[in-house]
């Protein structure tokens, strides 16, 4: 499985933003895929991942409630809205996914090259 990231850029604080992970060569219905991010100086977090059936399962405090994870299998692509935004969430966001399970280790099989977050006025 290959994933892309998209759809990062620079947003004001209380903005929103819409991330994208695109999958090939295998279809991401069943597969888990998590979004982390990693901030200037900090260790990659897990913020939040949707498994095979659809549950989501959130792993920062801070994000829910403005954080939603969804996917679109016809589109094999798996979304995170961010919704209000603020400077904290400044970072490069990935995904990664593996077979049908979340992992709370954060221990994926396939990963993306990330896209940047940057949340300033």
């Amino acid at each position: 499985v290959q994933l892309v990231e998209s759809g990062g850029g620079l947003v004001q604080p209380g903005g929103s933003l819409t991330l994208s992970c695109a999958g090939s060569g295998y279809g991401l219905d069943w597969h888990a895929v998590g979004w982390f991010r990693q901030a200037p100086g900090k260790a990659r977090e897990q913020v939040v991942c949707i498994d095979d059936s659809d549950r989501s399962t959130y792993y920062v405090d801070s994000v829910k409630g403005r954080f939603s994870i969804s996917r679109d299998n016809a589109k094999n692509t798996v979304y995170l809205q961010i919704n209000p935004l603020t400077p904290e969430d400044t970072a490069t966001y990935y995904c990664a996914a593996q077979q049908y399970y979340c992992s709370p280790y954060g221990t994926y099989d396939y990963w993306g090259q990330g896209t940047q977050v940057t949340v300033s006025s």
